[in-house]
This record gives C-alpha cells, sequence and structure tokens, in this order.
C-alpha cells in the first residue's frame, strides 16, 4: 500500500515537473525563435533596399561585386529581378554564385506563393523576400543555416537537459518520497500494534468474565454465596478491563490537540512529596529502602493532578521491578531553566534493546510479572503524554543487572 503511494507520489511529481519544464522550455525556445527571425527578416528588408545597379547581359545572370558598403551582417545572400515570366534578367550578390543555385532557389520561392519564407536547398536553410512590380518580381536571399542550426541545436540541449534533470529529479523526489511517507506509515503500523495489542489485552479478560459466568449458570440452584469465589473472579477482571479503557480514553484525549487543559502555577516540590507519601507504606511494605532529596520551592506551570500522576507512574513502576530488598531513589533539583525529576531503582534493569520502545503503549519488558502487578504496558505511554504537553520530555538510563533511572525534565516557573 505504501510504496503504491509512493509510486503515485513519484509519478504526479514527475508529470507536474514535466509540464513545468515543457512551458519554461516551449517558452525560451519561441521567444530565441521569434527574435531571430525577427533580425533575419530585418536583415532581408536591409538587404533588398541596399542600392544595387545590374550589369552586363540582362538576359544572363550577372554577378556584381560592389564597392559599397553592405549591411553590418555579413551573411552569405543575393538578390534576383526576374520578369513578369519569372525569367531570371539579373542578379546580384557580393559572392560568386552558382547559375544552378539561383535558377534553383528562384523556383523555390515563387513556388510557395508567399511574400516571404524559408526552405532548405542542399543541406542550407535559405529565407527569402519577394517583391512584385509592374515589370517582374524582386527576390532576396539570405542563408540562415547557422541560425537554424542555433534554433535545432538549442531543442536538442532542453531535451538533454530535461531528460538528465528528470533522471535527478526522480531519485531527488523518490528519496523525499520515502522521508514523506515513513513517518504515515509508522503512524499506521503502531495504529495497527495498537488496535492488536488492545484486542489482545480485552481478549483475556473477557475470556475469563465468560468463562465464570458460565461456571455461575451452570449451577442455577446455588447461592450467591457459594458462587462467590466465581463472581470476584468475574468482578477482579471487570476492574481490569475498567482500568485499560480509562487509561486508553485518557491517552486518546492527550493526543487531541484541541481539548484545552488548565495549567496554574505550582510548587512542585510539595507536590512530589505529598506523592512519596501516600506510597511510602507501600515500598516499606514491600521490603524496599527509599531514598529522596527535594530541592524546596520549585514551582513550574502545568496541570498538578497530571504531573502527580507522573510523579506516581514512576514510583509505581520503580516499585514493580525493583529487587528484593532493593533501593529506590528520587531526586527533584533544579538545572539552568529547568526543573530535572529522576526516578532510580536497582534490579534487572531493561534491555538495550528494549530502551527505544519503552515508552511505546502495551510495551511490557517482562510480560509475565506485568500482568501479575495489573500492569498493561500504558503508563509510560501516558507518562511521556503529560511530559510533552507541558513542553518537556522524559528519557530513561538503564545498567542491566544494575539499576534503571526515569528522568523527567520540566521548564522551571521564574
Amino acid at each position: 500500500m505504501f510504496k503504491q503511494l509512493r509510486n503515485k507520489f513519484l509519478i504526479l511529481n514527475l508529470v507536474i515537473i514535466s509540464v513545468m519544464m515543457l512551458f519554461a522550455f516551449s517558452s525560451i525556445y519561441l521567444i530565441t525563435y521569434n527574435d531571430v527571425y525577427k533580425n533575419i527578416d530585418k536583415e532581408l528588408h536591409k538587404i533588398s533596399d541596399f542600392d544595387r545597379k545590374p550589369m552586363g547581359n540582362p538576359k544572363e545572370p550577372q554577378i556584381k561585386i560592389s564597392n559599397e558598403e553592405p549591411p553590418e551582417e555579413r551573411s552569405i545572400s543575393f538578390v534576383l529581378i526576374t520578369d513578369s515570366k519569372g525569367t531570371i534578367i539579373n542578379s546580384t550578390s557580393i559572392f560568386e554564385m552558382d547559375k544552378e543555385l539561383l535558377e534553383t532557389a528562384k523556383n523555390t520561392a515563387l513556388s510557395k506563393n508567399l511574400k516571404s519564407g524559408k526552405f532548405k536547398l542542399d543541406d542550407y536553410y535559405w529565407a527569402y523576400l519577394l517583391t512584385q512590380n509592374d515589370s517582374g518580381n524582386k527576390i532576396t536571399f539570405l542563408d540562415i543555416t547557422s541560425r537554424q542550426d542555433i534554433l535545432i541545436n538549442l531543442i536538442y540541449t532542453f531535451l538533454v537537459v530535461a531528460f538528465v534533470m528528470l533522471i535527478v529529479i526522480f531519485f531527488i523526489s523518490r528519496y523525499f518520497a520515502n522521508k514523506s511517507i515513513h513517518p504515515i506509515k509508522e503512524a499506521f503500523d503502531k495504529q495497527t500494534q495498537f488496535i492488536a495489542d488492545a484486542s489482545h489485552e480485552l481478549k483475556t479478560p473477557l475470556a475469563v468474565i465468560n468463562t465464570n459466568v458460565d461456571l455461575v449458570l451452570s449451577n442455577d440452584k446455588a447461592t450467591i454465596s457459594s458462587q462467590s469465589k466465581w463472581l470476584n473472579y468475574i468482578k477482579s477482571e471487570v476492574e481490569r478491563m475498567s482500568k485499560l479503557t480509562n487509561d486508553l480514553l485518557y491517552l486518546a484525549k492527550m493526543n487531541y490537540s484541541d481539548i484545552k487543559i488548565i495549567f496554574t502555577t505550582f510548587s512542585l516540590s510539595e507536590t512530589v512529596e505529598n506523592v512519596i507519601l501516600t506510597m511510602e507504606a507501600v515500598i516499606f511494605e514491600n521490603n524496599i529502602s527509599l531514598q529522596y532529596e527535594i530541592e524546596p520551592n520549585l514551582k513550574i506551570t502545568g496541570n498538578m493532578e497530571q504531573i502527580k500522576q507522573v510523579v506516581m507512574i514512576l514510583l509505581d513502576n520503580a516499585l514493580k521491578y525493583t529487587n528484593t530488598k532493593g533501593k529506590v531513589k528520587l531526586n527533584l533539583k533544579k538545572h539552568s531553566n529547568k526543573v530535572i525529576l529522576s526516578v532510580s531503582n536497582t534490579g534487572k534493569g531493561i534491555p538495550k534493546e528494549s530502551i527505544d520502545k519503552i515508552f511505546d503503549r502495551f510495551y511490557c519488558v517482562d510480560k509475565s510479572r506485568s500482568r501479575d502487578s495489573g500492569g498493561y504496558g500504558l503508563g509510560l505511554a501516558i507518562a511521556k503524554a503529560i511530559a510533552e504537553q507541558h513542553s518537556g520530555n522524559i528519557s530513561v538510563a538503564s545498567v542491566p543487572d544494575e539499576n534503571t533511572t526515569f528522568m523527567v525534565e520540566l521548564p522551571i516557573t521564574n
């Protein structure tokens, strides 16, 4: 699908550029053509008006070499004088001309029945101007081979340039087409993966609910208390599904830019301390050591509830993946014009190949452990979306089998 889209883009691009080049080159050629033939016409009129006196026997064409200055352009030219029947009675030129050439040129010009024009004779191009009077015709001829060659060479030059440009433009267009389509393809792949992952995550609790409902229905004479085990399973899976759908809706709202979120200036130091107080007991119950260092009076502008959620996600994530009797460290400090929140924990760490995927939706380094803890791999995706919405960013660094550190950078309010 994306290959076809790229090819359509390439074809459309090449067609547009080809039409533009055709228009540009045609315009240049027509302007040059008109300019060349205007000069030829002017030169023909100058030669025709130039004073040449006939000499010799009027019955035989003669060539006159004039001592008078000819026109500026010294192209080969000659003038024929004919009677009313078309017989040459005189010819003038500064060059010696072949009689057969004069006769052929005269017949060709008269056969066209036009006052001016051009023709090709013995690999040479000639332009002529025909002036009629009562006694006959005066035909002025001018060799335009060099100028005609220029126009022909101009066409060949345009064709070669167009061919080379189209080849170059094809490769450039293909490069930029691939770059343009890549984010679309990536977004499409992520959406496809997201739908597949969401369907997979919903499939399991739905199967559990369906199985337990069947068990309850199979004992139609049993009391509710005797079926409490299956009902609790159903309730547990419903709660898991509710949490999943709420997180998905939350992410969808976060990614919808038209939704206005109320930002206020608040103390990040106090917010982080309050989150630690709510989670401190849980951390100690899991036999984990908690160390924190919070710089006081650090204020930011944002949504306090969302920032609180980021801190809770990072602490909860650290709690899940810290080894037994491990340590969790939290630091909040000011650095330049930013506030930096870092949460680190000891433990297995994150493999190198998973670092770039850790903030993707539904991505879990340890699938089994995530399911046991009730997670779906959406927490870090939510934390990243919130950080970016607050003009900040979130990153992770990990040393396998030692520690993992998540770092959030947010702009500080002065």
